[in-house]
C-alpha cells in the first residue's frame, strides 16, 4: 500500500502521491465514470485529491461533487484539498483576472466548495496565489472563523514566498499545514529560493504541482537533453517510464514533497506509484538537474 505522510506537526495525513483534478473537465468522464476512477485510485492508496474553485472555469468542484453524491461513502475514504483567492473572467462579474483574498471572499468560496462537494468539511483549504493587496489579518480572520465552525480542518497556501508564508503564519493561532509549490526538473526556483528550506525548518511537507511541466517534458524540443538523461536514469534504476523518474526526483528532496498527478488515465496513475520505490543516487539526481538547466554546479 502507498505510504502515507503527516504533512505538518499538527497537520493532516495524506497519501504520498496526490490525485490532481485540474483538468477534470477535459477528461470527458460521466459522473459514473468518475466514480469508477475515484474508486480505482483509492484502491491504489491515493486518497488525497487536489482541487481549486477556478479549475475548469469554476466547474470541476461541482463535477467532482456529483460523483460523490452518486457514491456518498467515498467521502470518508478521501481527503479534499481545494484552493481559493483567484478571480477569473470565466465569471462575467470579473472584468479582469485578479487576486482576491478578502475575508468575506475566502469564507464564501469555502462555503461554495462545501456545497459543490456535497460535504460539511474540507480537509485543507489553500490560498491559491500571493495577493499584492493581501491583508494577513483579514485572511487570518477568515481562516479562524472557518476553523471554529468546523467547515475547514486545516489551512495552507500555494505559491507563497517564505516571507509571505511567515507573514500569514504570524497572524494565526495554528500552524499552516503546507505550501503548494511548482517543483520539477523543468522549474527549479523553489529548490534554492528558500521555499523548501522553510518547509524543512517548520517540518511541513510541500505539495508539488506541475512535476511534468504541464506536459512540456514530452513535447518541447528544448527538453530533449533532459529526456535523454531521464531515459538513461530510467534504465539504470529499472524504472518503467521517465515520469516515474521525475516523480522520484521530486520526492528525493529532503522536504519530502508530495507530487500531484494530473492524469485522468488510471494506467498512468498506477504507473506513477512505482516512483515511490525508486531511489536515486545523489549523482543521478544532479545529472537530471544539469540536463534540465543546461549547466553544472558552480
Amino acid at each position: 500500500m502507498l505510504q502515507r505522510l503527516q504533512i505538518a506537526p499538527q497537520g493532516p495525513e495524506f497519501s504520498r502521491l496526490i490525485m490532481g483534478y485540474w483538468r477534470l473537465m477535459d477528461w470527458g468522464m460521466t459522473s459514473q465514470q468518475l466514480v469508477s476512477f475515484i474508486e480505482q485510485h483509492l484502491e491504489l492508496g491515493i486518497t488525497t485529491t487536489d482541487h481549486a474553485d477556478i479549475y475548469g472555469d469554476y466547474q470541476c468542484e461541482a463535477a467532482f461533487g456529483q460523483a460523490l453524491q452518486l457514491a456518498p461513502s467515498l467521502r470518508q475514504r478521501l481527503e479534499l484539498v481545494t484552493k481559493c483567492g483567484i478571480a477569473t473572467t470565466a465569471r462575467p462579474e470579473n472584468r479582469i483576472g485578479h487576486y482576491i483574498t478578502e475575508s468575506a471572499h475566502i469564507i464564501r468560496s469555502a462555503e461554495n466548495s462545501l456545497r459543490y462537494f456535497a460535504t460539511d468539511y474540507l480537509d485543507l483549504l489553500l490560498i491559491h496565489r500571493p495577493d499584492p493587496l493581501m491583508d494577513a489579518d483579514d485572511i487570518a480572520s477568515a481562516f479562524i472563523s472557518l476553523h471554529q465552525s468546523g467547515k475547514v480542518k486545516h489551512f495552507g497556501v500555494s505559491n507563497f514566498t517564505p516571507t509571505q508564508f511567515s507573514l500569514l503564519q504570524s497572524r494565526l493561532p495554528f500552524t499552516l499545514a503546507t505550501n503548494q509549490l511548482e517543483i520539477s526538473p523543468l522549474h527549479q526556483p523553489a529548490i534554492l529560493d528558500g521555499s523548501l528550506d522553510q518547509c524543512q525548518q517548520l517540518r511541513i511537507k510541500p505539495l508539488a504541482w506541475s512535476c511534468l511541466g504541464g506536459g512540456r517534458l514530452f513535447s518541447d524540443a528544448q527538453y530533449q537533453p533532459l529526456r535523454d538523461e531521464l531515459t538513461a536514469v530510467m534504465e539504470e534504476t529499472g524504472a518503467e517510464t521517465i515520469e516515474q523518474v521525475v516523480y522520484a526526483w521530486v520526492m528525493r528532496l529532503p522536504s519530502q514533497p508530495l507530487p500531484i498527478i494530473g492524469s485522468g488515465k488510471i494506467e498512468r496513475v498506477r504507473a506513477a506509484l512505482r516512483a515511490s520505490e525508486i531511489e536515486l543516487s545523489r549523482q543521478q539526481w544532479f545529472r537530471i538537474r544539469k540536463a534540465a538547466l543546461g549547466y553544472d554546479v558552480p
